[in-house]
């Protein structure tokens, strides 16, 4: 399980952007996050053309399925979906993995229902 925002560990940085030129300011190899694909489809497009990675804050399984088909490494979401969505990964073989969007005390029961990672907000 990865785990993002604790203060025990580690973790990489995300940076929010919302346009190419915010994406040439990012250091090298930074993790980007885009927020919903509707929004952003463009953005992801062109992270997926030119092999950057990235994070994508999703609200359904659908907009899961594009992320994983536009290559996105993460896709943010409420642990509801997070537990929903991890089966449906599963089975699909999704390269995207799935992210849930939690607070501290939640990170047993998130590792409990197999979710690939939980970023704390």
């Amino acid at each position: 399980m990865k785990i993002f925002g604790h203060e025990w560990i580690e973790s990489e940085d995300f940076y929010e952007v919302f346009t190419i030129e915010e994406i040439a300011q990012t250091p090298a190899n930074s993790l980007l996050q885009l927020v919903p694909l509707e929004k952003s489809l463009a953005l992801a497009k062109y992270c997926q053309k030119n092999a950057l990675r990235y994070a994508l804050v999703i609200s359904s399984i659908e907009e899961a399925i594009f992320a994983n088909l536009l290559n996105a490494t993460y896709v943010i979401c409420e642990k509801e979906l997070a537990k929903e969505l991890m089966p449906i990964a599963q089975n699909y073989l999704f390269d995207t993995q799935v992210l849930a969007d939690i607070t501290k005390d939640e990170i047993e029961e998130m590792a409990k229902s197999g979710v690939d990672g939980v970023i704390l907000s």
